[in-house]
């Protein structure tokens, strides 16, 4: 089944940039490295060539992933969005009730997050938490270091 991921023009951008230097750029830099390395002499007993082959194998991995993920994934009109309730792309203001801090994060796909711009992934045990939550709902979120009681003070874009 495939996994649906949704993505912002940007975050989809930077997978198309990326997807695109795994395959102009860096499977040149490895099947160069293989030819450099048969050049060496015999095959069975040549480390460089074996490990130049192991690095191609992981880049092609990592390519038909990075295809697969963008296949599935799906562009967020956030015209469309529901700001009555936290949803993906959606900047959520919420308050922890143990120590009255405040803080905002935007919701986004797992390979857009960035704590230190704010955003968090809608996977992450917060993200996951706050999906679906309405502005005054109050709720407990399992986290690393325990339970927390926030509550949300507000839904935006």
């Amino acid at each position: 089944m495939a996994n649906i991921g949704y993505y912002t023009v940007e975050g989809l951008q930077k997978m198309k940039d990326e997807l695109h230097q795994l395959e102009t750029v860096e499977r040149k830099k490895c099947t160069a490295a293989v030819a450099e390395a048969r050049e060496k002499g015999d095959l069975s007993e040549n480390a460089e060539y074996d490990a130049a082959r192991e690095a191609q194998a992981l880049l092609e991995v990592k390519i038909a992933k990075l295809k697969d993920i963008m296949v599935n994934a799906r562009l967020v009109d956030e015209t469309q969005l529901d700001l009555s309730k936290v949803s993906i792309l959606t900047t959520v203001k919420i308050k922890n009730l143990k120590n009255n801090a405040t803080m905002a994060y935007t919701l986004v796909a797992e390979n857009e997050a960035d704590l230190k711009s704010g955003k968090i992934s809608v996977d992450s045990p917060i993200g996951r938490g706050l999906l679906g939550k309405k502005v005054g709902d109050k709720v407990e979120i399992s986290v690393p270091a325990g339970v927390i009681p926030f509550q949300v003070v507000s839904i935006s874009i």
